[in-house]
């Protein structure tokens, strides 16, 4: 499913307009992106958690050339899903 296909789905299922779904999304995605970047975690009780994790420098081949090189340390997101979403998707 993409985007369009969810605005669609929860638009039907809620009897908003597309475009009033569309910005909630939208908005939605704002804050999480806004959450992660200040370090903080958004969670949501039964579906998921969404969070950053660092990864450490490390070293690494360059499959094109067989060269060695370092890749640097970076912040990364990260989704560990909720109990609930997992019993529900496992059955």
């Amino acid at each position: 499913m993409n985007k369009p296909e969810l605005i669609t789905a929860v638009a039907e299922k809620t009897g908003m307009k597309k475009k009033d779904v569309e910005a909630m999304l939208d908005a939605f995605i704002d804050v999480v992106k806004e959450t992660l970047k200040k370090g903080d975690k958004v969670a949501l009780i039964g579906f998921g958690t969404w969070a950053t994790r660092e990864r450490a420098k490390r070293n690494g081949v360059n499959p094109r050339t067989g060269k060695k090189i370092s890749i640097p340390a970076k912040v990364v997101p990260y989704f560990k899903v909720g109990k609930e979403l997992k019993d529900a998707v496992s059955k």
